[in-house]
């Protein structure tokens, strides 16, 4: 498993970076690998399948100047930027990683277990994808999947504005059940771990031992160029 800490210098670069990940490993240039990194902008990232207008305060975007991204992978509509911590695993599909579901236990169980030595509370996955502390939430993910690789990604709340989150989202149109139609600031908590612990923890329960030393930056070139800079990509529904 390679190891890439690399953040990009917009939005659309480090969105379109997990997708051309996920490409490049699928054309047999890596066998896996895990990427951090953590946008210096804030931006809205929809899940594959939102519908813009319906997870987003777009006048409050417009007005602010955050863009609208929509990502490649499924799961809900999140707000990017400053104090959120994002990895992105590119795993080969093999053994417990057969299904979507299947895909979802292994990596949620064993990220958990990873950060669970950080932390006095308990760790506790809710939800499909969630990692939270009792019934507040600090980590969602979600995974897109090719023929022999996936894509599971997802971010950590640290020092992340949440007040920000909630003048920017709307109240999401799909919600777990222990959420309890709770607003993002009574559902969402920060989790107090410096961000180099959570890296180590994760690159040792990964075994990313070994920095990459390239990445595919002509992929996510063509990437921003002909999807992530699109009106009819971001806004396809």
């Amino acid at each position: 498993m390679k190891l890439l800490d690399l953040t990009l210098p917009s939005p659309a670069a480090n969105v379109a970076c997990d997708e051309a990940l996920l490409d490049w490993c699928e054309a047999g240039q890596c066998e896996g690998l895990l990427r951090f990194w953590e946008s210096a902008d804030y931006f809205v990232a929809l899940g594959y399948a939102n519908k813009a207008s319906s997870e987003v305060d777009l006048e409050a975007c417009r007005e602010r100047g955050v863009p609208v991204l929509r990502r490649c992978s499924g799961g809900g509509t999140v707000l990017q930027g400053p104090g959120c911590l994002n990895y992105s695993l590119v795993l080969k599909i093999d053994g417990p990683l057969q299904s979507i579901t299947e895909t979802n236990c292994y990596v949620m169980q064993r990220n958990r277990d990873a950060l669970q030595p950080l932390v006095k509370q308990k760790i506790e996955i809710r939800g499909t994808t969630d990692l939270t502390i009792g019934d507040l939430k600090f980590s969602g993910n979600a995974q897109r999947r090719r023929r022999n690789f996936l894509l599971f990604h997802g971010s950590f709340l640290l020092e992340f504005d949440l007040q920000l989150m909630a003048q920017l989202l709307k109240f999401p149109s799909r919600q777990p059940d222990y959420r309890a139609n709770r607003p993002h600031t009574e559902f969402l908590t920060q989790l107090t771990v410096p961000q180099n612990k959570i890296k180590g923890a994760l690159q040792k329960e990964w075994n990313a031992n070994e920095s990459l030393q390239t990445f595919p930056q002509s992929l996510v070139e063509n990437l921003i160029q002909h999807r992530y800079s699109k009106h009819d990509w971001n806004f396809k529904w």
